[in-house]
């Protein structure tokens, strides 16, 4: 069983903020992919597909770490199946990068996850939100996205939906086709 999880806050005050660029791809992803309604379980928002999990954890960014090991627990995920879309203000805003076997550096949903997880070895998309506005870090992820940056955004989304679908696991052909 492949987990997809997307990081960010739930609430409304945070929909469209840079830390919730997890959540933003998630829910493309989803709906592209045809997954079902998100419903609570737990600490997240679940929705499953077949051999596919997608989480959006409702704990805050900080405490991603206790919903993410409460789904791995439950459905008894083995670590090379998770990967995490998140926002990283280390990359500039455009860019998605794939990474595996990470420290957290500074993102405290992924150092969240670490430590409920008791390790880095998972894949991680890396979604760029740009760190160039000379502010506190805690100020930039927790700015919304510009109606400029809106376009790039979308195109990227449709982007890491594209590299999150090698993550499937293979589908048989149709016998009909």
């Amino acid at each position: 069983m492949k987990l997809i999880i997307g990081l960010g806050n739930y609430g409304e005050k945070y929909e469209k903020t840079r830390h919730n660029y997890g959540f933003l791809v998630i829910d493309e992803f989803a709906r592209q992919n045809n997954f079902p309604e998100f419903k609570l379980s737990l600490f997240s928002l679940l929705s499953i597909n077949g051999d596919v999990i997608l989480i959006k954890p409702q704990t805050y960014m900080n405490n991603s770490g206790k919903a993410v090991r409460a789904v791995v627990d439950y459905y008894k995920i083995n670590l090379e199946d998770i990967i995490v879309v998140h926002d990283d203000a280390d990359i500039d805003l455009g860019t998605i990068k794939e990474a595996e076997n990470k420290g957290p550096a500074g993102h405290n949903g992924i150092k969240s996850i670490i430590e409920s997880l008791g390790t880095k070895n998972f894949k991680r998309l890396r979604m760029g939100i740009n760190n160039s506005f000379n502010l506190p870090l805690e100020e930039i992820v927790l700015k919304n996205f510009s109606k400029d940056e809106e376009f790039i955004i979308l195109e990227k989304i449709d982007e890491a939906c594209s590299i999150l679908k090698n993550y499937l696991p293979s589908q048989p052909k149709d016998a009909n086709n």
